[in-house]
């Protein structure tokens, strides 16, 4: 627990993903009906895929390469300079920008989103640059070591019924669940997630994500 008496969830994003982006946004539905709150971390595709781009489709790969690299390091600058509280915000800002509204991982749209939530605009200028690449690294490789290499992002933990935590990529999940659909499907991810011996559960994807 933590020291407001509610349940510590983790959640590893990359705001350059719309999946993680929908997941993130039922994520806070479920605060709202279930004692519960959010601590957000980065976690990065670009890292995720540096030592496989060979083996991924062209098109992806040169999104890898070009832009997936400048959010989440902006992020990480946000939060090494101006502390914690600031990542979930700033997450919104961009997740609204780059895929509510469509404007896509531009500089632009990251300046902007700084401005919407009260940031100075010059942490724009760690998207080209590495100066927090060490930080980044380690929150992304905090998450994914719970899960395996084989998945992506969103990553969830939640501490287990032993103490330990239970992880877990996703849901992925379009549209957003609101309400008490929200609480449904979490209730039922933490049943199946803590099950011992449990490890995944799929069925093909028939659409695309759906921002609302």
């Amino acid at each position: 627990m933590s020291d407001n008496g509610k349940t510590p969830v983790d959640f590893w994003f990359d705001p350059l993903c719309p999946w993680a982006w929908i997941t993130s946004r039922w994520v806070l539905e479920v605060e709202k009906v279930r004692d519960i709150e959010v601590r957000w971390h980065v976690m990065s595709l670009a890292v995720l895929n540096e030592d496989k781009l060979d083996q991924v489709p062209e098109e992806y790969r040169e999104m890898l390469e070009t832009k997936a690299w400048a959010p989440v390091r902006v992020v990480v600058a946000a939060q090494q300079e101006h502390g914690d509280e600031v990542v979930g915000k700033l997450y919104t800002a961009l997740g609204t920008r780059f895929h509510n509204k469509g404007e896509g991982p531009t500089l632009t749209a990251i300046r902007e989103a700084l401005e919407d939530v009260g940031l100075p605009v010059s942490l724009a200028q760690y998207a080209d640059k590495d100066t927090y690449d060490a930080q980044l690294r380690a929150s992304h490789t905090e998450g994914i070591t719970k899960v395996g290499q084989e998945v992506g992002t969103p990553v969830i933990a939640v501490p287990g019924a032993d103490g330990e935590q239970v992880a877990f990529f996703g849901p992925v999940v379009t549209p957003t669940p609101r309400g008490e659909a929200a609480a449904r499907l979490w209730d039922g991810t933490l049943l199946v997630a803590s099950t011992p011996g449990f490890y995944e559960i799929k069925r093909t994807r028939t659409q695309g994500p759906s921002f609302e």
